[in-house]
């Protein structure tokens, strides 16, 4: 089969790269694709039955995600925190109760989960979304690139590669990138690599009722974090968040009842009484966590420089939310580097 030709290429159809696509339509252009190795798009980003499992949250900080929620015509609410809150330091004292300051600035949510940024954006984007494509290889072609996937290979003028630096150095590129390159996206921690989160739904509020907010925080624990996870339209009603790793060690049921244990010490009785239980368990995600990456010492810190250039001869560049020398690791993070990659090529290209 014959070479795909398009002026800009994307590797990845999480928010970044959906970012990046947008931000290229926006300014006129139309001859770009996206190429998706999984066979849904949003990356990190997944929501189901109105529970967020992967990336949740945002502030007022984030001028360039509140910007593009506004402009795509959705809407924001605030997280949910009034009532007792508990913090667990140990397992054998009482926790700590205390009650969320209401002038403290909020945290909010997207109406419709955060999936809805994505789904929004990828209908803007109708057509130019592959999904299924698992990239092999990228190689220079005389003054073009091309990316080989698994059944058909693509020919761009530039390309952006989104993929999780991690998992973007397991890639084949021809010529090699440079060993610093290679040596400082291996040790760039993937966001929500070793994440495991849980999300229970309910049938009523009822920590709400009881005066709580359904927060409960602290490593002694199975559960490490937890929130009130109620819908924009309060007809769904849940609690979510992340559960201890020693908890992967356990089989699912056990791991299910462990946690429904550990719950109902702080939410009575009434936690057994769920609709729905699941775990999302984001380290057995091939496509977030490389699983043939050598054992490296991983920094926590994202932006690093080397990420911001070009590579292959002004071709090649990288952006996502562990690239981003703003908000990295968030959803702002990913928001600006797709959006600044985006005019960076489009401003190369003048």
């Amino acid at each position: 089969m014959a070479d795909i030709q398009t002026k800009y290429l994307i590797i990845g159809a999480g928010l970044s790269g959906l970012s990046s696509a947008y931000q290229f339509k926006m300014a006129g252009e139309t001859d770009f694709c996206i190429l998706e190795s999984r066979d849904r798009i949003g990356g990190r980003i997944q929501t189901k039955d109105a529970i967020d499992f992967g990336a949740t949250w945002f502030n007022d900080g984030h001028s360039s995600l509140l910007h593009l929620i506004d402009h795509l015509k959705l809407e924001k609410y605030r997280q949910f925190n009034l009532g007792k809150s508990y913090f667990v330091y140990s397992p054998k004292a009482a926790p700590q109760v205390f009650e969320a300051d209401q002038n403290d600035a909020p945290n909010y949510r997207v109406k419709g989960g955060t999936i809805s940024i994505t789904e929004r954006l990828a209908q803007e984007l109708e057509g130019k979304i592959r999904l299924n494509m698992l990239v092999e290889t990228i190689e220079e072609h005389g003054k073009k690139i091309r990316v080989q996937t698994k059944e058909i290979s693509y020919i761009a003028d530039k390309l952006i590669v989104t993929v999780p630096p991690q998992l973007a150095s397991c890639l084949t590129y021809q010529p090699a990138l440079p060993e610093e390159l290679i040596e400082a996206m291996q040790k760039t921690n993937t966001w929500m690599r070793n994440a495991m989160k849980v999300g229970i739904r309910f049938k009523t509020p009822f920590w709400r009722k009881n005066g709580q907010s359904g927060i409960l925080v602290g490593q002694a624990g199975p559960v490490i974090e937890l929130y009130d996870h109620t819908n924009y339209e309060e007809d769904s009603f849940a609690l979510m968040g992340f559960v201890n790793e020693s908890l992967r060690e356990l089989g699912k049921e056990e791991r299910k009842d462990t946690i429904l244990t550990y719950l109902k010490k702080y939410f009575g009785k009434e936690i057994e009484e769920y609709l729905s239980f699941e775990i999302i368990d984001w380290s057995t995600d091939q496509f977030t966590a490389c699983l043939n990456l050598k054992p490296l010492y991983m920094s926590s810190a994202y932006g690093n420089s080397l990420f911001q250039q070009f590579y292959m001869d002004g071709k090649l560049i990288f952006s996502g939310s562990e690239t981003s020398n703003n908000h990295g690791a968030y959803l702002e993070g990913a928001v600006y580097s797709g959006l600044s990659v985006a005019q960076k090529i489009i401003n190369s290209s003048t």
